[in-house]
């Protein structure tokens, strides 16, 4: 899968490799590639104006949905399909149709499907290669999987799916599987076009992702694997959400599989190592090539995509195929795409193949890789997370040195060392927390880990334009969340007094801003790792004086779950616990005057309390005891867990031992001998 990230282009001369060998290639393919005739687009026409107008008016008619009830609805989309027949390659081609167009499709029946189908059929191609009419394809797509699922769930179709058709309009219908093959069909003969085009190889990613029965990616949130930057920026402004087929799996016929290996082979035709090597660091093909890779294990056990690019995997490859090789993944580990591209290949390859790339190429300079900020770093941080633990151990050894030099422009390196250690045992769990103090406390003995991380003064948490988070701030406050969960015994109680010191006004801000509130959440979730006087000590700085504060975090959004958590975190405190609950039975219209503080109230079930107190109390205690309970439980597993990897040292100490002494007596019969 591709994962979005943005690189600042930066050079540094240490870095720069000498690749000739790859350049003459990328030079030759390149010419071919240019002197390739461009495909003109297919003109289907112009939408009359008074047309248009009707089409803007309904378009936006369903964005505002003022509807009493969803026949009412349905009634209008029919009506709207009916005025479009005749008309729809007109409407998917223009900025206004297509989106007009995309908002039926996502509530369109069956009928109305194949009214589509009928039109389009011999033109998906053509539609996928244009800027407003690919969109369209895609909620095309998408709107085919869900169907399809519906039909393989009810061996057909219900008799309501064909309520208001005719005999003559339903004659010639296909089913939804065919439908769908018969655009893979479309796509198949013009695949490796569509593979280099910037709007037809998301229709194709996203037909791949079908065929497979994998997640259906969001069309508009800006960590979907559909989306370049660009279009992020410009379906946000288009108020289009998702539909309810988006972020979810459908269930796929076995046809499918045979479709998906026949695309496989079609794309591999005819192909040289050089020219696929070319697509994987092509910044429009490489995305496509990265899922093909991912996705051809279900169906190809030799993954010929993956060993034509990475043809050293063969035992009895040629030399000059590995220094070629060996050449081509230089120039991946130094290059922005090729990086990206390397870094999500190996996150979805067999640990045997992963392992020789990292053997043969990178192990004995992992710490120049991941001074290579925009490029090397991501391919080693993939690399922590795939390979075995011997090797992510070595990698730890040689990063934990530089860390601190690594974070200042990389500070995501930080959670994925944590991870890695984390995945070890807490391998020098120690070493790691000291770097990272050492790092965020900038040489000052005061450990104020708050304004050292999160930045706050110059953060959003002051702002009065009510700014969202920063990206850089959700990062931040991950790195510290993580922190406070991988160190209970330092971390933890610094950001407890870090949260102490913090102002009233600011430390209110703090609970409702977007990001920064689940630092709070996090240090509440650690109620088993804190004493009794420092929980009271938080609670009584997060309620503050009188009921404000509580009644105020209640009815936020953000705030609401703080308040939720404090269920928990008031285990064996039951003063304070009886003290929140009278403060908001005191303020129960303003709470329930809301759609946060009616949660709220229903998770602190305030109605119990209200009614029948003592029912109440006996339910608190009850769970008292159920966390008692699990409390001995995961203390006993903790212990067990010690115990074994105590007894696993002990053992890896015997047998060095034992080797040191086969050693010396070697030593000494071969002193005896002369």
């Amino acid at each position: 899968m591709v994962k979005a990230r943005g690189r600042r282009v930066k050079k540094k001369d240490d870095d720069a490799v000498n690749l000739e060998a790859v350049d003459e290639n990328n030079d030759t393919l390149t010419k071919e590639m240019d002197s390739e005739p461009k495909e003109e687009q297919v003109f289907f026409g112009l939408v009359d104006t008074n047309e248009l107008t009707y089409f803007r008016q309904a378009e936006q008619t369903l964005n505002i949905n003022t509807f009493s009830n969803v026949e009412e609805r349905a009634l209008f989309i029919n009506s709207v399909f009916q005025e479009a027949k005749g008309k729809e390659l007109k409407l998917v081609t223009n900025q206004i149709g297509s989106k007009l167009m995309e908002r039926l499709i996502f509530e369109c029946t069956l009928k109305h499907m194949h009214q589509l189908f009928n039109v389009f059929n011999g033109r998906f191609y053509e539609l996928s290669r244009h800027k407003f009419s690919s969109h369209v394809m895609e909620s095309f797509l998408v709107r085919c999987a869900s169907l399809i699922e519906k039909e393989i769930l009810s061996n057909g179709y219900d008799q309501a799916d064909y309520e208001d058709v005719d005999e003559e309009e339903s004659e010639g219908w296909v089913s939804m599987e065919n439908m769908f093959l018969f655009i893979i069909n479309d796509f198949k003969s013009h695949v490796k076009k569509m593979i280099k085009d910037k709007y037809a190889s998301h229709v194709l990613r996203l037909a791949l992702l079908v065929m497979t029965g994998k997640e259906l990616p969001s069309a508009v949130e800006s960590n979907s694997i559909l989306r370049s930057k660009k279009s992020k920026i410009a379906r946000k402004t288009i108020d289009l959400k998702d539909s309810e087929d988006h972020k979810r799996k459908f269930q796929v016929p076995t046809s499918f599989k045979d479709e998906l290996s026949e695309l496989l082979k079609t794309v591999t035709k005819n192909e040289t190592t050089e020219k696929i090597r070319e697509l994987a660091i092509d910044s429009v093909a490489s995305p496509v090539i990265q899922l093909l890779i991912q996705l051809e294990g279900i169906v190809d056990k030799d993954r010929t995509i993956w060993r034509m690019i990475f043809n050293g995997d063969d035992e009895n490859a040629d030399p000059k195929d590995r220094e070629k090789e060996g050449a081509y993944v230089e120039f991946l580990l130094s290059n922005n795409v090729g990086s990206h591209f390397l870094q999500n290949a190996i996150a979805n390859q067999k640990t045997k193949s992963v392992e020789r790339i990292y053997s043969s190429y990178m192990r004995d300079r992992i710490e120049k890789l991941a001074r290579r900020e925009t490029t090397g770093v991501y391919v080693v941080e993939a690399m922590m997370g795939k390979l075995k633990s011997k090797q992510q151990q070595e990698i730890l050894d040689k990063l934990i040195p530089i860390m601190n030099e690594l974070m200042i422009n990389n500070i995501d390196l930080g959670s994925k060392v944590i991870d890695c250690s984390i995945n070890n045992n807490d391998y020098r769990k120690v070493e790691i927390v000291q770097k990272l103090l050492e790092f965020f406390s900038k040489g000052s003995k005061e450990f104020d880990l708050f304004e050292n991380i999160l930045m706050l003064s110059v953060s959003t948490l002051h702002s009065f334009k009510d700014d969202w988070p920063t990206a850089e701030e959700r990062r931040r406050s991950l790195l510290f969340e993580k922190l406070i969960e991988y160190d209970t015994g330092k971390i933890l109680h610094i950001a407890v007094q870090n949260l102490l010191d913090l102002d009233d006004l600011t430390l209110i801000k703090f609970c409702k801003h977007g990001v920064f509130s689940h630092i709070v959440e996090s240090i509440l979730k650690m109620r088993d790792h804190l004493s009794i006087p420092e929980r009271k000590n938080i609670l009584n700085k997060l309620l503050g004086q009188g009921s404000n504060n509580l009644v105020e975090l209640s009815c936020h959004s953000t705030g609401s779950h703080i308040v939720d958590k404090f269920w928990m975190f008031t285990f064996k405190l039951n003063m304070i616990k009886e003290r929140i609950a009278r403060a908001l039975l005191e303020n129960k219209d303003t709470i329930k005057d809301t759609i946060y503080g009616r949660m709220v109230w229903k998770n602190w079930n305030m109605e119990l309390y209200c009614r029948k107190f003592n029912d109440w109390k006996w339910n608190i205690k009850e769970e008292e005891k159920v966390w008692e309970e699990e409390k001995k439980l995961k203390e006993a597993a903790e212990a067990e867990k010690l115990e074994e990897s105590s007894n696993v040292r002990v053992k890896d100490a015997k047998r060095i031992h034992q080797g040191d002494d086969e050693k010396s007596n070697k030593r000494r019969r071969g002193r005896g001998r002369k």
